[in-house]
């Protein structure tokens, strides 16, 4: 188990950065890799502690093939923070029965926001193919962004 940190400069404000995780339309605009898509009517949000986070990817080749996310804010701090908990026990090989997402929003020089993405604990053998989801995710943002 590891803990998988992904950093990413977006060329767009903290608050903008921020609304593309907790607005449930550009969430499912963009959220995602590339082939992959969050149907809007998945999209529940309640961005508060104890608040939930819902909703489902859907393969755009096999709407059959689909993740569900499921999990509950833990801390909010507006544009700065989001710490989410998931309870992944139903995934196979997963190693763990909760896993931790902290989202962190800091300013950059030039208007640009650098985000730090931690999942916790996380299973090292997961760790390049869920880099690689994030970063396709993040291209799609880049372009929301734009």
């Amino acid at each position: 188990m590891t803990d998988l940190v992904i950093t990413r400069i977006f060329d767009a404000p903290r608050h903008l950065v921020y609304r593309a995780f907790t607005d449930p339309d550009q969430l499912a605009a963009w959220f995602g890799p590339v082939g992959w898509s969050v149907p809007r009517d998945t999209v529940e949000l309640d961005v508060r502690p104890g608040g939930k986070q819902v909703f489902t990817m859907v393969n755009d080749d096999d709407p059959a093939m689909s993740s569900p996310v499921n999990a509950t804010f833990v801390e909010v701090v507006e544009n700065e923070l989001l710490v989410g908990e998931e309870d992944v026990s139903h995934i196979p090989d997963f190693g763990a029965d909760k896993l931790r997402l902290t989202i962190e929003f800091h300013d950059e020089e030039g208007g640009r926001t650098r985000l730090v993405v931690t999942q916790s604990p996380f299973p090292t053998e997961m760790a390049d193919g869920a880099r690689e989801g994030w970063g396709s995710s993040f291209t799609k943002l880049d372009k929301i962004l734009s």
